[in-house]
């Protein structure tokens, strides 16, 4: 069971953050989700791809560090060698909370990155949120928005049958096979043959640029193959 926790300066008042990357906090994911308005910042290092949601009903876009579970061909050691960091990873060990109309912010309590005396205090000792606070705030705000945005791209990628799944076979250098499955891609020959009103209504809906975003984003499959080359030669 997650053991979520509403922050209050109360209960968290000495909490600290570690903010160094490192598998023993977490960062030994092999994927984290993503959504349209981060694609620019995701597909300039990693590959954009799509997985079924967790209750089988629905799709989310995800930005693929490694081909296994619990593999991320982007950490190295307590470096995280790309440019950019995703936001889902960022955010951690923070989660948006929601009651009513308003946000909350929630934490992870049984996350590695919790300190009483290590790491960014979350808290200025009369009370009062840190600059850490608030630039996390900000950073659970733009996710919580850009969220917003992925249901509407979705459904325009079913509407259009632009989803298809897709079997990448690997071998590597040393004779090893590596198969990633369970993943779906933009068909590219579907979207060739909209016509042009699909086209602009895919257009007016923001959803042209997101879409060529994910395609232009698989150019980075090469390298994360040499990445495994790399670590497994």
């Amino acid at each position: 069971m997650a053991n979520h926790a509403l922050l209050n300066n109360i209960d968290h008042k000495d909490l600290h953050i570690i903010t160094q990357r490192g598998a023993e906090y977490g960062d030994n994911q092999m994927l984290a989700v993503t959504f349209p308005a981060e694609f620019r910042d995701v597909q300039a290092c990693y590959p954009i791809v799509f997985r079924k949601t967790t209750d089988g009903l629905g799709f989310e876009p995800v930005a693929l560090f490694g081909f296994t579970e619990g593999e991320n061909l982007f950490l190295e050691g307590d470096q995280w060698q790309a440019m950019y960091l995703p936001m889902m990873v960022e955010r951690q060990p923070f989660l948006i909370g929601v009651n009513g109309d308003e946000l909350m912010i929630n934490i992870d309590l049984d996350s590695p990155r919790l300190s009483r005396s290590e790491g960014e205090a979350v808290f200025k000792p009369h009370g009062g949120s840190t600059p850490f606070l608030e630039q996390t705030n900000s950073l659970l705000a733009a996710i919580h928005q850009g969220l917003q945005q992925t249901p509407d791209f979705l459904a325009a990628l079913l509407q259009y049958e632009l989803l298809e799944s897709f079997v990448l076979d690997v071998e590597l250098d040393n004779g090893s096979q590596n198969r990633l499955v369970g993943f779906y891609t933009i068909n590219e020959d579907r979207l060739a043959a909209l016509d042009a009103a699909a086209l602009a209504t895919l257009h007016a809906g923001g959803h042209l640029k997101s879409i060529y975003m994910v395609l232009a984003s698989l150019s980075n499959l090469r390298s994360l193959i040499d990445r495994m080359n790399y670590r497994h030669g």
